[in-house]
């Protein structure tokens, strides 16, 4: 499924060599634009309502500025409609108060690459 493949090549961006990132990084474009095209014009994955999908998949959204800062693109530019759907989500209350922020997130993966020794 397009979500788990999202999260293993998002990895191989976060942890891989810098070098080694711009075939992850295709991957992990290509398993958006299949999400988004999942999601289509609805407003949640199940249509009108917020339910299982959404909440299985906006903690991605919390990895998109590390992602996109270490791989050097735009989540937005390359999938708009996915975006909506996040912002759309993160005004829930429950939702943007149970996610770690992008910064956290970001800081996370940094400090596991210095642990690790990668670049």
């Amino acid at each position: 499924m397009a979500e788990q493949e999202v999260g293993e090549v998002g990895h191989k961006i976060l942890l891989g060599k810098r070098e080694d990132i711009e075939g992850p990084k295709k991957e992990f474009i290509e398993g958006l634009k299949q999400l988004e095209e999942v999601l289509g014009d609805k407003c949640y994955f199940g249509g009108d309502t917020f339910g299982f999908v959404d909440i299985a998949l906006i903690p991605f959204y919390s990895w998109f500025w590390a992602y996109e800062t270490v791989a050097n693109f735009k989540v937005e530019a390359e999938c708009p409609k996915l975006i909506a759907w996040a912002k759309r989500c993160m005004q829930r209350e429950s939702v943007s108060k149970s996610l770690a922020t992008e910064k956290q997130t970001y800081d996370f993966y940094m400090n596991l690459r210095k642990i690790l020794n990668i670049d």
